[in-house]
């Protein structure tokens, strides 16, 4: 299961690497004339700013669809396009049918008397859903060889297919099972609405703990809105709450976006190999940016949430403990997009905005918890984050390497256990990564025989076996084989 999570996160990199960009050219437009995001009580629209807020919404509003397509391709055994396609299509029939218009009509309602669930079914869980199908699909039938009569559906064209058939299924249980999950969330939010700062903590943990499954929304509609009487937002910038209790459930968020966060990818950094600092710095950097500027987080906590789970569990404590905090400081401050330096800045100054500079505080502490926390973790536990993942290849690997031609095939089979001993072949720029069912019957002395430079067993399930810059050709002829 974590080897298989950590899979997930790979694949997820591609991405979550084009957000940060988006992100920043919101961050800009965004600086030079807050209408353009429709904050209340700014009018007017500066069309730089429109250009440039319009340019990265639409990749942030796109993270599900940029999810569906990339971890498709990415858990597909030889990464073809035709996995992402069929991730695609997975995705756009289950968030069809999930569609307010289309559930009123197999409901035989009205539109506005749907479902809130419904409203929130384009979500992050839906994309990582439909990239699972469409990837696992793509394996699963692109070898298959249909009659003659249905050749033309043959391989890699019946992987979309399929994908559409078990995303119909799937979109019929969610019919049913999504909006039951929306609405106990709701019912549990309201359960620890009178529980002051321990309420805004709790929330602030769930928050981020259901950002994996896109149910956190279930809980913002509590807290933020009028569900239960609270509406955090529409109150504090409608000057209508209480001083010092109206934007609490809010003001937690501003140390861990723009200070939190940041602290925790400054022990990725300090953690990553030496050799993938300078790619993973890039990443990082642009992140970090981000987050601090617009409060959207998206791109660092999906950098390790998947690699790393138990990391993301720590940020979703810190997170309760932050808004916990901030609530018993009586320090709030409000967000019309998020919680990052532009939001803090416009709303600081608002008559709801109780010792906003307390946050800031709050927030330099924050970064050295996350900092001393993860850097600790990583270490401890050997946890994978950005740049600390298997080397894809190394000079060494690259030096010693063996013609495909002279490679014998049948051999590295026999010494990996045999056909019915592989499970999955992969390879990156120079190592064959394979994946048995029992890597104590790998033979290393029979491997190296075949003209592999080493071997590597990484662990019960897990092999590498570098070749060098030809390993292409030697995964082609031993999948060739052992199909």
């Amino acid at each position: 299961m974590m080897s298989y999570l950590q899979k997930m996160g790979r694949s997820l990199m591609l991405p979550v690497a084009i957000l940060p960009v988006a992100s920043i050219l919101m961050g800009i437009g965004y600086w030079i004339s807050p209408a353009g995001l429709g904050v209340p009580g700014q009018t007017g629209t500066n069309p730089v700013a429109v250009f440039l807020i319009q340019a990265g919404l639409v990749l942030i509003d796109k993270i599900p669809l940029l999810f569906a397509v990339g971890l498709a391709v990415g858990l597909a055994k030889d990464k073809n396009g035709a996995a992402g396609l069929s991730g695609l299509v997975a995705f756009l029939i289950i968030t069809t049918i999930l569609s307010k218009d289309v559930v009123a009509q197999l409901q035989g309602v009205k539109p506005e008397e749907v479902a809130l669930a419904f409203s929130k079914s384009t979500n992050a869980f839906i994309g990582i859903l439909s990239g699972i199908i469409g990837g696992e699909m793509y394996n699963r039938f692109k070898d298959v060889k249909l009659p003659t009569a249905l050749g033309f559906f043959s391989g890699r064209r019946s992987a979309p297919i399929m994908a559409g058939l078990v995303a119909s299924l799937a979109a019929l249980v969610l019919l049913f099972v999504w909006p039951a999950v929306f609405s106990a969330l709701v019912a549990f939010g309201k359960s620890f609405v009178g529980l002051g700062a321990i309420g805004a903590g709790i929330y602030g943990f769930f928050n981020r703990l259901l950002i994996p499954v896109g149910l956190h929304h279930a809980l913002n509609a509590v807290f933020w809105f009028d569900v239960a009487g609270i509406n955090d937002i529409g109150n504090f910038w409608g000057n209508t709450g209480v001083l010092g209790q109206t934007g609490m459930y809010q003001a937690g968020f501003f140390p861990v976006m723009m200070f939190g966060l940041p602290g925790a990818a400054l022990a990725m950094y300090r953690n990553a190999k030496d050799s993938k600092k300078k790619a993973v710095s890039a990443l990082l950097v642009a992140a970090v940016l981000a987050s601090f500027l617009t409060g959207i987080t998206e791109p660092l906590e999906f950098s390790f949430m998947f690699l790393a789970p138990v990391l993301y569990l720590v940020h979703a404590v810190l997170t309760g403990v932050s808004l916990t905090i901030a609530a018993l400081l009586h320090a709030t401050a409000g967000f019309n997009f998020s919680a990052g330096l532009i939001d803090f800045v416009l709303t600081s100054r608002l008559p709801m905005a109780n010792n906003p500079w307390l946050l800031i505080v709050l927030g330099v502490v924050m970064f050295a918890v996350y900092f001393l926390v993860f850097d600790f973790l990583i270490k401890k536990f050997n946890f994978t984050t950005p740049g600390r993942e298997e080397d894809e290849s190394t000079e060494g690997d690259a030096n010693m390497t063996v013609k495909a031609s002279d490679f014998n095939i049948p051999l590295l089979i026999e010494g990996l256990g045999g056909k019915d001993n592989i499970e999955a072949t992969d390879h990156c720029a120079t190592r064959l990564r394979l994946t048995l069912a029992d890597t104590s019957k790998v033979d290393e002395a029979k491997i190296k025989s075949t003209g592999a430079v080493a071997t590597r067993v990484l662990n019960k399930k897990n092999v590498q076996v570098i070749i060098g810059t030809e390993v292409q050709f030697v995964h082609d002829a031993l999948a060739a084989q052992v199909k």
